[in-house]
């Protein structure tokens, strides 16, 4: 099979098993090979070529690194890594997503000007404007002068394939529907969560969405697609990072880059769903039987005392087995059900999910009745997360699991955290979303901190505001159940800071006691006011850049006067990389205009940036500027 092919090609050392021998027993043993990943025949070429003369490569300079100027107001720093011809572009693209009308209608008008111009003019129409000013490039291998220039500048790559299907809202209403709903139907249970059903209102999930991109589930073959383009942006990572040779040279690092997955592309919305629901009943079912609320581990009941309550159940036999399951430590209950299991095991979920019922002295089933196709389903996206995790660790790049809506996202951040306990052992490869605008978002993230913490794994988290704030808020007044959301902006904000304050915390913690520090965390934001805060916070907790535990990360072509400051001045900077094929990309290039014409405070200012540094190059000469960094990322 194909993503069987693709493993085989992501082991790094089966391909370079030789090349790090031969380092280990050569004049190059004092480095550490274990933690240099080599890629490419170029890079051991070069390597090998070179390996006699190791003790006489003169000392390097040090990279530069720049001063930064926190108020962001730097158009020189902010756009040295552009030319000239991409500085007009960009004022002109951010002029144009100022017009109201152009926005509302601009899928309408770009398959127009398809019609009138031809496939060929159009394509050429869009590279010298909107995909060449948000788009990366057309493949893995057109990106590469994007990736490499980006990191002359100080920045990293994430990566995400763009190419979205343009479906219409009956179309993508029927298909929801469809992978929402058991092959049994939707059966009448005691303590359903509506939340976690489809609503046929909602089941567009793109609706009042314009900054995240939708999966719509067609079958498991374009699952294992999905997966295979996931593995093809991991390698794409991991060949530009083949420069990692300079490392063994020089002394530097290139950085680490990453690829963005959604879950939702690898398996059945249904699945998800279903398991959203067992989770957020077992914590109800924990508040039932002990009190308190919150999630399982928080209550730091004993596995004894978690056995008294059980006193009147009469199915002694099936209690013994429920019991024998929890998960625990010398701080109490972590789990009701054997997680692990699932993402190691393939358990059956049905039978999985049975808990004592106090009223009825039998046990009960959170989870309706899986059939064995689902049963397989499951287990064949457990499988595509753990084959894309497993190439990524072997190349060395790592995944970034994206948030997606609350009816989904229990199930999200419960997989993402037993593949963080299964692969983040000697350093965070698997990260988790967080979205700021939910009013749990600061009990999420410290309950999954204690989670690594007693289980001994690096966590690694990436802190938003949102995507689905208005989709959240309609749908949760249309179907009945409490706003998960913030109520307003400021509230947002105060979340987020006061999230980031207690991941910055712990690092200290782990810091002050001279431990590994176990936590990694990324601000991604375009909001000033959260970066100054960022920096400002790891000042005053002794958090250094070179700690390489907090790292920025912004769109690509968007707040570059953020972004390429903090890469040239140090810090761990990131950009999120969209590439794809141009007419398959139109649906991410609507939603990037609808974004930007929904912050016209940052397109204002990256405006008067743009034409401050155009008019500089102007009068100073510069007509013919070609961007050279030297830049090296954290």
């Amino acid at each position: 099979m194909a993503f069987l092919r693709t493993v085989n090609r992501c082991s790094v050392y089966k391909k370079y098993g030789s090349l790090f021998d031969h380092l280990q027993s050569s004049s190059f043993g004092k480095i550490n090979v274990n933690q240099t990943v080599l890629k490419s025949s170029a890079a051991s070429g070069i390597i090998s070529e070179n390996a006699s003369q190791s003790q006489t490569v003169p000392q390097q300079q040090q990279p530069p690194k720049d001063p930064l100027d926190v108020s962001f107001e730097d158009h020189k720093a902010a756009f040295k890594s552009k030319t000239n011809l991409e500085l007009i572009r960009a004022y002109v693209v951010y002029t144009l997503c100022s017009i109201e009308f152009l926005v509302d209608n601009n899928m309408k008008l770009m398959k127009l000007t398809k019609g009138i111009l031809g496939e060929k003019l159009f394509i050429l129409l869009m590279k010298s404007t909107f995909y060449g000013h948000f788009v990366a490039g057309e493949d893995q291998f057109k990106i590469r002068p994007v990736l490499e220039r980006l990191r002359s500048f100080g920045v990293k790559p994430i990566l995400d394939y763009s190419v979205e299907e343009d479906l219409s809202q009956e179309e993508a209403e029927k298909l929801e529907v469809e992978a929402s709903v058991p092959e049994a139907g939707e059966p009448e249970i005691e303590g359903a969560l509506k939340q976690y059903h489809v609503d046929k209102t909602f089941a567009d999930r793109r609706y009042k969405v314009q900054s995240a991109r939708t999966y719509f589930y067609l079958n498991e073959a374009t699952c294992e697609r999905n997966m295979e383009t996931f593995i093809r942006c991991l390698e794409a990572i991991a060949e530009n990072q083949d420069k990692c040779y300079f490392s063994l040279i020089s002394g530097a690092t290139y950085g680490t880059g990453i690829t963005a997955i959604k879950l939702t592309a690898l398996g059945r919305p249904q699945l998800l769903l279903q398991l959203s629901e067992v989770i957020m009943r077992a914590r109800q079912y924990m508040t039932e039987i002990v009190g308190g609320e919150g999630n399982v581990l928080s209550h730091h009941i004993s596995p004894e005392d978690l056995e008294k309550k059980f006193d009147k159940i009469t199915d002694k036999e099936s209690l013994r087995k429920f019991l024998k399951q929890v998960t625990y430590d010398r701080h109490g209950v972590l789990h009701l059900f054997p997680w692990s299991g699932i993402i190691d095991e393939n358990q059956e979920l049905s039978t999985t999910f049975r808990v004592p019922d106090l009223k009825s002295g039998r046990m009960i089933r959170l989870i309706t009745q899986l059939s064995p196709k689902e049963e397989e389903m499951f287990r064949n996206m457990i499988r595509r997360m753990n084959t894309i995790v497993k190439a990524a660790q072997d190349m060395d790049v790592r995944i970034m699991v994206d948030a997606e809506q609350t009816y989904f996202q229990p199930a999200i951040t419960r997989i993402t955290l037993e593949f963080m306990r299964k692969y983040n052992k000697d350093k965070a490869i698997v990260f988790n979303t967080y979205q700021c605008y939910l009013r749990n978002a600061l009990s999420e993230v410290t309950t999954d901190l204690e989670q690594a913490k007693r289980q001994n794994f690096y966590f690694g988290a990436k802190l938003v505001r949102g995507a689905y704030l208005e989709q959240e808020r309609a749908r949760a007044a249309a179907m009945g159940y409490p706003d998960p959301t913030n109520p307003n902006f400021d509230a947002t904000t105060e979340m987020y800071h006061n999230t980031l304050s207690e991941c910055l915390r712990r690092i200290k913690e782990f810091k002050i006691k001279g431990e590994d520090k176990k936590i990694a965390i990324m601000v991604a934001s375009h909001n000033e006011d959260t970066v100054r805060f960022a920096i400002q916070k790891m000042k005053e907790f002794g958090i250094e850049p070179a700690d390489k535990v907090i790292c920025f990360g912004q769109l690509l072509a968007m707040c570059d006067y953020i972004t390429f400051p903090l890469g040239q001045s140090g810090y761990s900077a990131y950009k999120y990389i969209p590439y794809g094929p141009v007419n398959e990309v139109l649906p991410y290039l609507s939603r990037r205009a609808h974004e930007n014409k929904g912050v016209l405070k940052k397109i204002k200012k990256e405006k008067k940036l743009l034409a401050r540094e155009i008019l500089r190059r102007a009068v100073t000469g510069q007509w013919w500027y070609t961007p050279r960094g030297k830049y090296v990322p954290v």
